[in-house]
């Protein structure tokens, strides 16, 4: 089974994909990490991904499609995976598609974390991190007991600055103009499946692993 988790900056993808690998033997592969892997280890797609990136161009979809094939023809991937942060447009979507198909795989779902604005730009412009150990806070969700001092392990909290209000505010009017027409692509397939993703974490792991129909509860239809 291979799903595509779709979702806006600060919808949670990052954090129901690592339970959904847990909870269902589905491999997580996010484009990004793929990216870092493939620049740390030197391989030949990483280079050539690279020597776009230092000319200050995008990386092609082929290239970035190369790098997931060769990512879930490894055998820890034979079971299906979790496709996060690709494809992000109709067109990425037909071209991986079509790779996919060539591979005998296909995209069998794609959960959509539906989050309302509001919400998002809360948890966006309202993150900071502990310096020390990395741990994450929200201050409108989940503050500190302390203001700017992490819990853990007494570390200064900081605030990224890509995670501003004003930032956040664009970063989601990028996302809905490039990603609006691949969710409309897929609900046109029959695949999409829109998830809550306001509620509790673990309300949203069950539902999404529900919505997979494996955790033996009733399957939300696609709609």
């Amino acid at each position: 089974m291979d799903v595509i988790l779709l979702g806006a900056p600060g919808a949670g993808k990052g954090t129901q994909a690592q339970y959904l690998e847990q909870h269902t033997g589905l491999v997580h592969v996010a484009s990004g990490d793929l990216f870092r892997a493939a620049l740390r280890q030197g391989t030949e797609l990483g280079m050539l991904a690279k020597s776009y990136m230092d000319r200050g161009e995008l990386v092609p979809d082929e290239l970035v499609i190369r790098m997931i094939i060769e990512r879930i023809s490894q055998s820890d991937c034979a079971n299906g995976v979790i496709f996060d942060g690709f494809p992000r447009t109709r067109d990425q979507a037909l071209a991986l598609q079509s790779e996919l198909v060539d591979h005998g795989r296909t995209i069998d779902y794609v959960l959509y974390l539906r989050v309302p604005d509001d919400v998002l730009l809360r948890r966006i412009a309202g993150r900071q991190t502990c310096k020390t150990c990395g741990y994450i806070y929200n201050i409108y969700y989940f503050p500190s007991k302390r203001p700017d001092v992490c819990d853990h392990c007494g570390g200064k909290l900081y605030q990224r600055s890509d995670d501003t209000l004003e930032t956040a505010r664009h970063r989601l009017q990028v996302y809905f103009a490039q990603t609006r027409p691949l969710i409309e692509y897929y609900r046109e397939q029959g695949n999409l499946i829109e998830i809550d993703g306001q509620r509790e974490i673990s309300l949203v792991t069950e539902t999404m692993t529900a919505a997979l129909g494996l955790n033996g509860s009733d399957t939300e239809k696609p709609i």
